[in-house]
């Protein structure tokens, strides 16, 4: 995949019927089941930890005064809670790699 693409469910379900030998409906299926689980976690404010890829988190920030960068004005920033993505250092170190294969060739 190049820079500048989405990667989207179509395209993960696509991977899953093209490498797992699962119907196109059953790899749906799965794609969204998947996806929903993490989703029900996360909400449930539970960490989603993906081994060799990353951690999913929530974190809750307090309220705090901020300023609106046009007029310099302060407003208040309502409490709310926040997803994190912590990258392994699995993906991080494959990240890097491709990248400097992709840098290589075009010398």
């Amino acid at each position: 995949m190049m820079a500048g693409n989405t990667l989207t469910r179509a395209n993960l379900t696509e991977a899953v019927y093209r490498n797992v030998g699962l119907s196109r409906n059953e790899s749906s299926e799965l794609v969204e089941n998947i996806l929903e689980t993490i989703a029900d976690k996360l909400e449930e404010g539970e960490t989603v930890k993906l081994s060799s890829f990353g951690t999913f988190s929530v974190r809750s920030k307090n309220e705090r005064v901020g300023r609106n960068p046009k007029t310099g004005e302060e407003v208040p920033i309502k409490p709310r809670r926040v997803l994190t993505f912590r990258p392994s250092h699995v993906l991080k170190d494959h990240i890097n790699k491709a990248m400097r294969e992709q840098h290589e060739s075009k010398k």
